[in-house]
């Protein structure tokens, strides 16, 4: 773990997706937040689900929207709340409406406002009617008006009082 965690970003971005994909999950977590920002797209995409719900929060946090675009819905489900809420605003918008429906609405109700008001309308427009009933009072008011103008009707029935 200390070995790996003592690469450089440049090392990093030298290894093959194999190399990156034969990493131990517990190395994978010792990487600084610049080595994680270092992988490609083609080295996240190698990672395991295991490998992906291994990363602390921090490292979460830095992946950039290319990274977020390459997880597969496997590991967005594979994530704990609290790293789900790590994400960026703009790693919570590359997020594909597939990846939206596979998070669990405890998931959801943990985004910041901030994070779901960074949501696009095809994105709100994708989410289920449980997923929408289950946003706080708060995440609702953070909504913009292009995001309630793409709801559906069952969408917007969703909504409780």
């Amino acid at each position: 773990t200390a070995q790996v965690g003592a690469l450089t970003t440049k090392q990093i971005g030298a290894l093959t997706s194999d190399q990156i994909a034969a990493l131990e999950t517990a190395d994978l977590g010792s990487l600084t937040t610049s080595a994680v920002k270092a992988l490609s797209t083609a080295q996240i995409e190698a990672l395991t689900t295991d490998q992906i719900a291994g990363l602390t929060t921090s490292n979460i946090a830095s992946l950039t929207s290319a990274q977020v675009s390459g997880l597969g819905t496997d590991d967005i489900v594979a994530l704990q709340t609290n790293q789900i809420s790590s994400f960026s605003t703009s790693a919570v918008a590359a997020l594909s409406t597939t990846q939206l429906n596979a998070l669990e609405s405890a998931d959801l109700q943990k985004l910041s406002s901030t994070q779901i008001a960074s949501l696009t309308t095809s994105q709100i427009a994708g989410l289920s009617t449980g997923q929408i009933a289950a946003l706080s009072t708060a995440q609702v008011g953070a909504l913009t008006t292009k995001q309630i103008g793409a709801l559906t009707s069952d969408q917007i029935a969703a909504l409780t009082t």
